[in-house]
């Protein structure tokens, strides 16, 4: 962007956006979705957790909540492993890659499938309600990603034509706000597995919010060095959609497996970053 004022906006508003509007709201959008009878003014006020029968209702539908979000967190999982470039951090990830197409899809459909006859099979409350629940996280996931596919397109013609751009600095911070919006929802959902507290998750999708875009501004670089860190977030993804699935069919899982696991994976993925780093450093040196 040449325009300090849009660059300043997208700093300063946009963060206000990001974290109030889009992280406030979207975990609210998901309860009420989930629970429409408690209304939009439940909802919402499910941000205060100001009223106790709003609180349990969000309690009663966790259900329906963890089915819809383990479903979309797996296939994303599942969407970077055999879909996506990415630099093999484990023995198996070049092979799965190699049929990725047909691997991905053929798993999305055979887990959609597989979800819905477990919920027939099961004595849970509502199964209706769950399934459905499982169908619109298969379907709010495409949509998502078909959404990405997209605006990663639109990204690399901006980025290729350079001073030639015909889009203005306010057009490209509203496309960028547009697509925060849509990678917002992967964690927004992830944050239901650890907690159904809202304004738990206000705060700590907000702070994140905040951290990302710092980072991403000042310290691009420097992230991108750490080239096995995606690797690790990805699988701590796949492990959160697990989890929720689980919990949906009523597992109980201790509150603190998925942050000690989380942590692990992504500590593993960044200690073997910063070694690799180290290694191609003394490399660069020697050759030198």
């Amino acid at each position: 962007m040449k325009s300090k004022a849009a660059k300043r906006f997208f700093l300063t508003w946009g963060i206000l956006f990001a974290v109030f509007v889009v992280r406030g709201f979207l975990p609210s959008v998901i309860v009420f979705l989930a629970d429409p009878s408690i209304g939009v003014f439940g909802a919402l006020q499910a941000i205060w957790q100001t009223d106790s029968g709003v609180t349990s209702a969000v309690e009663a539908v966790t259900p329906v909540i963890m089915i819809a979000g383990g479903m979309f967190l797996v296939l994303l999982w599942a969407h970077w492993l055999f879909m996506e470039d990415k630099k093999f951090g484990l023995p198996h990830e070049w092979y799965v890659q190699t049929y990725g197409a047909v691997w991905f899809y053929s798993l999305a459909a055979l887990l959609l499938v597989g979800i819905i006859y477990e919920i027939n099979n099961s004595k849970l409350e509502n199964p209706m309600h769950l399934a459905l629940a499982a169908a619109v996280g298969f379907s709010v996931f495409f949509i998502t990603q078909g959404f990405k596919d997209n605006a990663e397109k639109i990204e690399e013609r901006l980025i290729e034509s350079g001073e030639q751009s015909t889009m203005s600095d306010w057009a490209k911070v509203f496309f960028l706000e547009v697509l925060d919006v849509a990678f917002s929802i992967d964690g927004v959902i992830g944050a239901f597995a650890f907690t159904t507290v809202v304004p738990l998750i206000l705060i700590g999708n907000g702070v994140g919010a905040i951290v990302v875009r710092q980072l991403t501004v000042h310290n691009i670089e420097r992230i991108r060095s750490y080239s096995y860190l995606k690797n690790g977030a990805m699988y701590s993804i796949g492990f959160l959609g697990l989890v929720m699935v689980l919990e949906a069919f009523g597992a109980h899982i201790q509150s603190w497996v998925s942050p000690v696991v989380t942590i692990g994976v992504v500590g593993y993925f960044y200690w073997r970053s910063v070694d690799e780093n180290r290694i191609n450093g003394n490399l660069a040196n020697k050759a030198v």
